[in-house]
């Protein structure tokens, strides 16, 4: 299977001259390969759904306004490889279809799904960390780290609040939070990409469903992280996970890029779900 594609263009050039009668032979031949990079947007094999290509870089990990928990403190920052991520989250579709081709034992009331997000385009949610683990792994993938989430989120913003940037009017364009106004017409789950993507061509990352991470929760992690594709520390004295994204439900404070709540890796709640990536980490 091919998970990452690589485009190559093979130009070959022959260019000859000269004629019989001159016993001149001077034929010229050049080869020329080069070679595009890897593609910014691909549909995964496995599960069918599209990624995009968030570009290796560094950013300011952190709450730059100081407006959130101690944990989100000290801003710090982060190098990281490139890597794939969903464009959107995994949906309730994508969800079953894991679910039938491998018998994974989801034991929860798929009716209960059904009352937030009532059709196979919405996120699938009541997953926990496991459930969501399970699924990236059937599919090839892994889900992301912190950093990778917050990285992708901010779009290549440097230092704003949300995935769209400082202006907190801007929120029904981007995000499916508290109550129905404005272009949020749902009063719970959303279809996927209902809303205007981020920078990097990212749907949700604020709103809907908050998204379970790799990482081990650490309150005191953003300290001593390393500076290089940073993983979270799986020594942690804590047992909890992390989500990030805020949700359907969220108050805008929760929508920040910066949030990160946590909460036990069996926990299931109405608005949990996740998306994958993949990548080099």
């Amino acid at each position: 299977m091919r998970k990452i594609s690589y485009c190559f263009l093979f130009l070959l050039v022959f260019l000859g001259c000269g004629d019989e009668s001159s016993n001149q032979d001077e034929t010229v031949k050049d080869d020329i390969i080069v070679e595009t990079g890897p593609e910014k947007e691909i549909v995964w094999e496995k599960d069918g759904k599209e990624m995009v290509l968030i570009p290796a870089g560094s950013f300011e990990m952190g709450d730059h306004f100081s407006e959130g928990e101690e944990d989100e403190l000290p801003v710090h920052k982060v190098t990281l490889d490139a890597f794939y991520m969903d464009t959107h989250e995994v949906t309730v579709g994508q969800f079953k279809q894991f679910v039938n081709q491998t018998g994974y034992d989801y034991d929860h009331m798929w009716d209960d799904v059904a009352k937030y997000s009532p059709g196979d385009d919405y996120p699938m949610i009541y997953v926990n960390w496991n459930d969501a683990t399970a699924y990236a792994e059937w599919a090839g993938k892994r889900l992301p780290t912190e950093a990778e989430w917050e990285y992708a989120a901010r779009g290549g913003l440097v230092g704003q609040r949300y995935v769209w940037g400082d202006d907190e009017k801007l929120a029904r364009d981007y995000a499916n939070y508290e109550w129905v106004e404005g272009k949020d017409k749902w009063e719970l789950c959303s279809p996927v990409g209902s809303f205007k993507p981020n920078g990097y061509g990212l749907y949700d990352m604020a709103g809907n469903v908050l998204e379970w991470c790799a990482d081990r929760y650490d309150g005191n992690y953003y300290t001593n992280s390393p500076a290089n594709n940073p993983q979270g520390r799986e020594d942690s004295i804590y047992k909890y996970r992390v989500l990030r994204g805020g949700s359907w439900l969220a108050l805008t404070n929760s929508l920040r890029v910066a949030y990160r709540p946590i909460d036990n890796p069996n926990s299931r709640y109405i608005y949990y779900g996740f998306r994958c990536v993949s990548g080099s980490n």
